[in-house]
């Protein structure tokens, strides 16, 4: 229910209307809190794929901490364009942008232990691929069509899937810990910093209120923070040497790993920009709907899109990850009544303090991994379900189960044969071209053209025909239903 104190009820849903300055900051904040640990995860994740070495006196240190930099200040930035728009870039509604994970496994194969060297093709890739994105903008509407519940579900199950591992190991370790072998990888001391970041989280968003509740998780890595100190796992040495080593203030560089066109990379982007521009639609319609009780316009849709794609381009041009609408911030809106564009910017304008300092990177990059770990299983478990509620709106006939049963037997069984084979063993795609093979590794792109295409050209005769070859009797049933539900 919305808080009457901060306005009328017809202010609150006004996106240009402004609360009390000081109402709106710590509102804008609150946006921030919410989305603060999910935006700098990706950069953590790519770098630990590239194979960076996290400790202060690693030489790649800085490249770490520039990554962080880059994914707060160009989220902020990219935030800006939605609220305060440039032309008819921006939605000029109440819209958080950050790095989304459904890039993470695009991003991963192509940098996967080259270290800076494949960072050239991935910012080459964001780059191009976020004009595409831009592009999408103006025929979103258009090509949405192609992109039903069943796809846009089947992909978004994918991205968490192929993720959720990333959590285990991370709470077990790390990867340069399972790499190396190392005893303690796995210990039940690594793991009990995990389980307290879960079990602190898990409390707060089903036994708390407000403001706990939205920022559970960040609390959550706060605490197993302060617990990996008691513990011994951190040591204020190490949170000291990596504060020192920061600098107090620092610019963007523009192309500061260079560019370099990737076929990979730029067909991988611009096929998961079809995807992000379908779920920044989404998130508009749920502002629209849940701030201010309407429909979004198609000039809310296509100027939020434009935002997506030159947010993602500017960011890839500086060393940035590809932006896009954060869902959980639609959520907050629709918490808090308050409609206004301009509490969110003050929040876009927090990112962009945060991302010009290197010393809050720095203090991000001392969180132990064990403690990482504990926030992205929640994170990337969630990214899981969220996939399967949008396929919960599926109707479950024949016709779908077949797409959705080829599509992820493919995608799944891509992902688990050469995603975990040993270095320089036999994978089931090592005989097509360096591009390909890293396009089909993620089992994302596969699964997801599998199933766009199979829903394009699949009469839909099949759809009133009997299942019970394929489901094994359970057949006919309403969308999301069990055999004996009646509601569709």
């Amino acid at each position: 229910m919305a808080d009457t104190s901060l306005g009328t009820a017809e202010q609150l849903r006004d996106p240009n209307y402004t609360p009390a300055i000081y109402k709106a900051i710590p509102l804008g904040i609150q946006h921030v809190l919410a989305m603060f640990v999910s935006n700098v995860t990706p950069a953590i994740i790519v770098a630990g794929a590239a194979g960076f070495g996290f400790g202060s006196n690693s030489p790649d240190f800085p490249e770490l901490l520039y990554l962080i930099q880059m994914s707060m200040l160009f989220a902020g930035i990219a935030t800006l364009l939605q609220t305060i728009t440039i032309g008819p870039v921006g939605a000029a509604l109440p819209i958080v942008q950050g790095t989304s994970f459904a890039f993470i496994p695009i991003m991963i194969p192509l940098v996967a232990g080259k270290g800076v060297d494949g960072l050239a093709a991935l910012f080459g890739g964001i780059i191009l691929g976020g004009i595409f994105h831009t592009i999408l903008g103006t025929f979103i509407g258009k090509i949405r069509f192609a992109l039903p519940p069943l796809v846009t579900g089947l992909v978004v199950t994918m991205i968490g899937l192929a993720l959720v591992k990333v959590g285990i190991e991370y709470a077990a370790g790390g990867v340069p810990a399972k790499a190396r072998n190392l005893p303690e990888y796995g210990s039940m001391l690594n793991w009990s910093a995990a389980f307290v970041v879960i079990f602190v989280t898990l409390g707060l968003k089903f036994f708390a209120r407000g403001m706990l509740a939205v920022s559970a998780v960040l609390i959550g890595i706060i605490v197993g923070y302060i617990y990996t100190l008691f513990t011994g796992m951190l040591t204020f040495e190490a949170i000291s040497g990596s504060w020192n080593n920061a600098a107090a203030f620092a610019l963007p560089q523009p192309l500061k790993y260079g560019f370099e066109f990737s076929a990979a990379a730029v067909i991988g982007f611009c096929l998961m920009a079809f995807v992000s521009a379908v779920e920044t639609v989404g998130d508009v319609s749920g502002i629209t709907k849940g701030g201010a009780g309407r429909e979004a316009t198609d000039k809310e849709i296509t100027g939020a899109t434009y935002a997506d794609g030159l947010g993602s381009a500017l960011a890839g041009f500086f060393g940035g990850f590809p932006n896009t609408s954060f869902s959980q911030n639609v959520g907050l809106i629709a918490m808090t009544g308050v409609m206004s564009r301009h509490v969110v910017t003050f929040g876009a304008l927090f990112l962009i303090f945060c991302g010009l300092v290197p010393k809050v990177g720095a203090l991000i990059r001392t969180i132990p991994i064990e403690v990482l770990g504990g926030g992205v299983i929640v994170m990337f478990g969630m990214v899981v379900a969220a996939g399967i509620s949008m396929l919960s709106d599926v109707n479950w006939n024949r016709r779908n189960m077949v797409i959705f049963a080829v599509a992820i037997s493919f995608g799944l069984g891509l992902q688990l044969e050469v995603m975990n084979v040993a270095p320089g063993s036999a994978n089931a795609l090592q005989n097509l071209p360096d591009s390909m093979r890293i396009l089909g590794a993620s089992g994302i792109l596969p699964a997801a053209l599998i199933a766009i295409v199979l829903n394009l050209i699949l009469p839909e005769e099949l759809a009133d025909e009997a299942t019970e070859e394929v489901s094994g009797g359970m057949a006919g049933h309403g969308r999301g239903s069990l055999a004996n539900d009646d509601h569709v």
